[in-house]
Formats: structure tokens, C-alpha cells, sequence
């Protein structure tokens, strides 16, 4: 197999023009392309007048060693690199002689639910363990905040099967360093479990919260067919661990309930908002330290705007469909403002898992149809900034971090006068740091709703102040790269606090935890990965040092 890049053809170019444009590039005769297929398209729109589409083709010729020699030296023909993805399975004795207890998983986010999958592939009958519920009351949960204020904070958009994924845009890509092509892996289970096969080969595919509900069921079966268990309602309370210092094993879990399971392997994939337990996980001495993350606010404008600005007479196009962005702007203050999460055609989402705390995301559906874009504009800081108070003269504690996101949480419910509505302010009151008191031809989406306000009130300010100064600098740079973006109108909802985990629960190269053998910190929540795809990436290669450490290899 033969992998063409930089296929480039217009936008609007007829159905079968693909196969003519692999002929002439590869410099062969109809009859010796046996078969081909689009592994990537992807879109150049940096002139918005002749849009191009760019493809990576797989193709499977009559004689590769010859178009080899022919193409010599051209970098965009070379072999297709093998993408299958290889585990060892074993039958479960081999991983049980002697009543081994079987691995425990704690939580089923995307991380989670990719460990689980690939330790029931492996045979290794792993027990879920999800504080929250299944993924369709669990919608119905959160509908509850959204539409009627009430807040079950064991069930909501951060908690519950399918993790903070579940309500977001579904976004499938990630920058993350591949050499395995374990996304690949990613996106076909993705595709057996119900999602459209586009995703296999578009450049940034995303699939959408009504989509991914019925796929994380279909794969929760899958896992259960091969002798997973997968308990809902089931918080882990404590972890038991053996000897001291740095010879620590882990043997199990206590969950809240009082029951006890025991366990020598404990995946612990978290999600970024599980306070409670990484609290219980540092007062049990387990290695963890504050990391850098990002708090800001969401912006909406309406879709159409967004669209002219990046595609200009082609916008609308289906083949492009809602345009997104993503913007940079490096402060005088010296923090680095950036929009984060970007949702096409979304609604903004409350998404506390805390009572009486804002807190704010981004979620589009599968088709982006909704009438506004959002993103978050975040700004970054780092542990220094934790203790904005001034609190203690000691090194920052992993837990810093926690308590700096529940203070502007509880900031942003308190301006939004309760009831989870969030506080609010356009774009153009917010750059003449003054009140805003109506809204304008930008009516946002966040619900329960928005209260508008004045960001910046000094003693009241929604966020740090340097973290104001800085996004009050970067929306007029931003709008010479989009235009209409500084728009007055548009709306900014506060506030976006969980962009990333506040801690790390450092790990080694077996993927275990520093100083306790036997457990596995995975995913966005120990600090290991950033979205739906690099968390199901972390959660297969923790599966397989989980199976290579069952089996002594």
C-alpha cells in the first residue's frame, strides 16, 4: 500500500475527480490503481476565494516497487505505514493462576472506558468503578441543572458514564506524539460502536453529545460481553495500600458504601473535577504536584459571522461546514491568552459538579446547527498564582491549584445572584471596563441564564485582575485575525475554570505511580491528557502496562 499527501483539488470539484488526480500524480495507467482510499481531507482557507481541499490517499497499485522507483526523492509517495493496532490477548488463567484479584478502573470517562476496553480485549475482566450513573440518566441529570437549577453532584456534566466528554463538541483530534497510531485504534472502535465513518478520515472530526451517547453504551456492552463489570453509583472513598515510605503496594479500593475490593492493579482515571478523591489520594501520601492550567471566560458570536470571517463567498459550504478558529495573543503582562475548546454551532453549558459554584464549558451537537460559536478565552497561569492572597509562606500544595478554582467559582455564583445562572457581559462593555445592563443582538445560550454585570468591579472582579488586563489586550489583536470578533455585541459568560487538571499525579515510564507500586494515575484528571482523544490514547497504554505487569513481562 501506497500512502499520496498534498493532494490538493477545489473545493467544489466533481465526485470522481480523486481518482484521475491519483493517476496523474502517481504517473500510472487507470488499470494499474487497484483500489484506493481517503485516509485524511483536510482544507486550505487561507484564500477564501479559491478554497482547496487536501487529501491523504492510500492506494494499492499493481506494481508499488516500480512507482517507488519512479517517485524517487518525492516526498508525498511513500509506503503506507501499517496502522493495525496489536495486543497480546490471553485467555483470563493466564492473568488469574492462583485467585489474582482483577484490576479495578476508577472512573469511565474516555480514559476510562479505553483502559477497561483494551484490559477486557487483553482478557483481563476488569471492575469499573463510576461514582456516577449511566449515561442516559445521567443526561437526564444535567438537564435538571440546565433547565431547573437543580444540581445532583454525583450526576452532572464533569460526573458520570462517559465523563466531561459526553457534553462537549466530541471533538476526535489531538496534537499529541502518535508513533503507534493508537488514535487510529481510538477512532475504530469510535466507529464500531455507531459513529459516522467520516471520522476516519476528515482532518478534525468530532462527533457530538447525542451521538457519543449511544456509543459509550454500545462499547460499556462490549466491554461486559468480554467479562468487564462496570458498577455505577460507586465512589471510591480510599485506596488501601501496603508498607511505607517509598515500598508502597497498593491492594485495593474502599468505596463509600464500606465495601472493600481487593486489587494489586488500580487504573485511577479520574477526570479533572474529582476534588474529593485526589484530597483522599494526597492525605494517603500519594506522590502528586501542582501543575500549570488556564481560567477564563466563554465568548459567543454568532456562527454565521464566524463563518464569513474564515471562509468568505464559500461560507455555508457543507463540505466545510461551521467554521471554527483557534487564536493565540501573548500579553504585555507576559501571560499567554488563547481560546480553548472551540464549539461551532454550540450552545455554552453549566458545568459545576460543585453546589453554589459557576462554572462554564462549550458543547456542540453533530451537526453544529445552533445559531452561536463559542470558545473559551483563557489565559494561563501556574502555581505561583494559587495563592493570590497571599495565603502561607510554604511551597504551593498540589491542592492550590483546587482551591483557586472553587474561590472564582463561587465568585462567578455569587455575581450571577444564584441559582447557577452565570454572570455575563458584552464584549464591548467589557473593553470600556464598564457595566453592561442589556443584552444586544447576541442572545446567549448558556442556560439556567446570564446575569449581566461589570467584570472588572474592583473587590468584585470575576477573575484575577491580571487575567482581565490580559483578555481586555488580546480581543482587539484577536479581531485583526477575525473579523467581527471584538464585536460589541458579543458575549462573554463566566467563568471557564476546569480547562485542565490544577495537579499531576506524577507517574514512571510503566505508567505507575512514583511511590505506590501497582497504581496507574491516567488520563485528563492526573495530568495526563487534554480531551476526548489523548485520554482515550493515556487510557490504552496504561491498560497495556497493567497487562504486561499481570503477566511479569
Amino acid at each position: 500500500m501506497l500512502r499520496l499527501t498534498e493532494l490538493r483539488l477545489p473545493l467544489d470539484h466533481a465526485e470522481d475527480a480523486l481518482r484521475p488526480a491519483v493517476l496523474r500524480k502517481l504517473g500510472i495507467a487507470d488499470a494499474d490503481l487497484l483500489s484506493f482510499t481517503v485516509f485524511r481531507r483536510a482544507y486550505d482557507a487561507r484564500k477564501k476565494t479559491a478554497i482547496l481541499l487536501i487529501y491523504t490517499v492510500d492506494c494499492e497499485v499493481r506494481d508499488e516497487a516500480a512507482v517507488l522507483a519512479a517517485k524517487q526523492g518525492d516526498p508525498h509517495v511513500r509506503p503506507a505505514p501499517d496502522m493495525t493496532y496489536r495486543f497480546a490477548g490471553h485467555a483470563p488463567a493466564d492473568f488469574f493462576a492462583g485467585e489474582r484479584p482483577r484490576p479495578v478502573v476508577v472512573g469511565f470517562g474516555p480514559c476510562g472506558i479505553f483502559a477497561a476496553l483494551v484490559l477486557a480485549q487483553m482478557g483481563l475482566r476488569p471492575i469499573v468503578l463510576e461514582r456516577g450513573k449511566e449515561v442516559r440518566q445521567r443526561t437526564q441529570d444535567t438537564w435538571g441543572l440546565w433547565r431547573r437549577g437543580v444540581l445532583d453532584p454525583t450526576s452532572n456534566v464533569q460526573f458520570g458514564e462517559g465523563g466531561a466528554g459526553t457534553f462537549s463538541d466530541g471533538k476526535l483530534w489531538s496534537q499529541i506524539s502518535d508513533p503507534r497510531h493508537l488514535t487510529r485504534k481510538v477512532l475504530t472502535e469510535f466507529v464500531k460502536a455507531g459513529a459516522p465513518e467520516e471520522i476516519l478520515f476528515v482532518s478534525k472530526p468530532h462527533i457530538g453529545t447525542f451521538r457519543l451517547v449511544s456509543m459509550v453504551e454500545k462499547i460499556r456492552a462490549d466491554i461486559v460481553a468480554l467479562g468487564g463489570e462496570i458498577r455505577f453509583g460507586q465512589q471510591v472513598a480510599d485506596v488501601l495500600i501496603e508498607g511505607t515510605g517509598e515500598d508502597k503496594q497498593i491492594r485495593g479500593v474502599t468505596l463509600a458504601s464500606g465495601e472493600q475490593l481487593r486489587a494489586d492493579h488500580v487504573v485511577v482515571a479520574l477526570g479533572h473535577s474529582a476534588r474529593d478523591t485526589f484530597q483522599m489520594l494526597h492525605a494517603r501520601g500519594v506522590y502528586m504536584e501542582a501543575k500549570p492550567f488556564s481560567v477564563g471566560f466563554r465568548i459567543e458570536h454568532p456562527q454565521g459571522v464566524i463563518d464569513r470571517a474564515r471562509f468568505g463567498p464559500n461560507a455555508g459550504n457543507p463540505v466545510l461546514g461551521a467554521a471554527d478558529y483557534k487564536l493565540v495573543h501573548h500579553a504585555k503582562n507576559g501571560r499567554g491568552v488563547y481560546s480553548f475548546c472551540m464549539c461551532p454551532g454550540g450552545t455554552v453549558v453549566a458545568a459545576t459538579s460543585e453546589p453554589e459554584r459557576v462554572v462554564t464549558n462549550g458543547m456542540s451537537q453533530y451537526s453544529r446547527n445552533e445559531r452561536n460559536a463559542n470558545a473559551g478565552i483563557v489565559v494561563g497561569i501556574d502555581p505561583q498564582d494559587y495563592r493570590q492572597d497571599g495565603r502561607g509562606d510554604g511551597p504551593v500544595s498540589p491542592l492550590d491549584g483546587m482551591q483557586f478554582q472553587r474561590f472564582w467559582e463561587s465568585r462567578a455564583y455569587e455575581l450571577g445572584e444564584g441559582g447557577y445562572v452565570a454572570p455575563g457581559q458584552l464584549v464591548g462593555d467589557f473593553l470600556k471596563k464598564q457595566r453592561s445592563t442589556a443584552l444586544g443582538g447576541v442572545l446567549p445560550s448558556y442556560k439556567p441564564g446570564v446575569k449581566m454585570t461589570d467584570f472588572q468591579q474592583r473587590g468584585r472582579e470575576v477573575l484575577p485582575p491580571y487575567v482581565l488586563e490580559a483578555i481586555r489586550e488580546a480581543l482587539p489583536a484577536f479581531e485583526r485575525q477575525i473579523q467581527g470578533f471584538a464585536m460589541p455585541d458579543a458575549v462573554l459568560t463566566g467563568v471557564e475554570t476546569r480547562t485542565s487538571s490544577p495537579l499531576r499525579i506524577t507517574r514512571n515510564r510503566q505508567h505507575q505511580s512514583l511511590n505506590v507500586r501497582g497504581l496507574y494515575p491516567a488520563g485528563e484528571g492526573a495530568g495526563y491528557a487534554g480531551g476526548i482523544m489523548s485520554a482515550g490514547v493515556d487510557g490504552i497504554e496504561v491498560a497495556e502496562s497493567v497487562g504486561r505487569a499481570m503477566l511479569g513481562a
